[in-house]
Parts: structure tokens; sequence; C-alpha cells
């Protein structure tokens, strides 16, 4: 996801609640530090009594947790710069009668561009597969990040382009690319399949 400048919504702003702000900002900070930074998402019927003992907007306060849950969304992205060369990788799998493909990894200076194309067969079940809006995340190791900066797709296939930092060595050998497939139409956002490609 690509950050955009953010413009303030209003110049008016009370000085008075300035400690007040400041205090939130702490208390998120002691939240992620108690939470070892996986906090999850509160109970609704928790946040339903909260916002009548404080006297909120029930949706406000789904916004704010939710903003919070997904906070690794808001991290500023890291744009692959100076590409060095094309790593062939070939490597492919078979799983929920799909196929998922990594032919290359792009390397630049800065990052590792990482390409997982999937495709399937549509003739049968084109109205199924037409509704199957599904996610992807990459997982590689605790050292490197993985953002998803681009995706598209069809009837019968996707594609989806993760940025890796720092870039991964040349030689890829060994390494395990775990890929995280959820359904959005799932009620549980915890459900997911694992697609591992060993490269």
């Amino acid at each position: 996801m690509s950050q955009t400048s953010f413009r303030r919504p209003t110049k008016h702003y009370d000085e008075r609640i300035k400690g007040i702000d400041e205090k939130i900002c702490e208390l998120i900070k002691q939240r992620k530090e108690v939470s070892s930074n996986d906090p999850g998402y509160p109970p609704l019927e928790v946040i339903k009594s909260w916002a009548e003992k404080y006297d909120l907007y029930e949706d406000l306060l789904n916004s704010i947790f939710g903003t919070l849950w997904d906070e690794e969304s808001y991290k500023p992205n890291v744009k692959p710069e100076d590409f060095k060369k094309q790593i062939t990788v070939l490597k492919a799998i078979e799983a929920n009668n799909k196929i998922y493909s990594v032919a290359c990894i792009l390397q630049y200076s800065n990052s590792s561009v990482v390409n997982l194309n999937i495709e399937w067969d549509s003739t049968n079940n084109r109205t199924e597969r037409r509704r199957e809006t599904n996610h992807y995340e990459l997982y590689i190791d605790k050292d490197h990040e993985c953002r998803m900066f681009y995706g598209s797709g069809g009837d019968d296939h996707s594609h989806n382009s993760f940025v890796v930092s720092p870039p991964l060595p040349d030689d890829v050998s060994g390494i395990n690319l775990i890929f995280k497939e959820r359904n959005f139409d799932s009620k549980d956002w915890d459900e997911y399949r694992e697609i591992v490609i060993s490269l």
C-alpha cells in the first residue's frame, strides 16, 4: 500500500487537550509493549459496553481499534531502487486445485521483489471463482519484512508482487517463501491457507 501525503483536516486545535492527546500516544505505545505488539481485537460486546460507559459512538471505537489492529499497513513502504539483476527461480507447487509459482526474484540495492503467480481452471466453476477474493501475505523470516505492493487478476489467474527488505542474498537456495492465503469473505481473519515454496 502506497503512503499518500496527509492533509490536516482543519487548522483548529484546542491547546488545552494537548496533554491528553500526548497521553493517548503514550497509552498506544504501552498497549503495544504489554501485548508484545500483538493485541488482537477487543470482543464486540466489550467495545459496545465501552461505548455506552464513556458516551462514545460504537462505530468510532470499532474504527479506532481496527486502525490499531492494522498498524503494519501504515509503515512507510520500501520502494525498490537501483535494479541489479534477476534471479531465476522457476518453482511451483499445486495446492487447493491451483498452481502457485514463482518464476524469478528481482534484486535491487535496497530490496528484493518476489512475484507470486496463481493459476486455476475456471471453465466449470467460473461464477464461483469470480466470487472468491483472496488476500496474500508473504513471510520469509524475522530478519526480512515483506509487503505486498501490487496485485491483479482475472477469472483464472492472479498476480501478486511483494517487496522484501533488506534484499535477499543472490544465492536464495534453502529459503522458504511462506505465503498466507486468506479469503476476504471469511468471518475469521485468523483462518488462512499456507503455501510454502522452497527455493
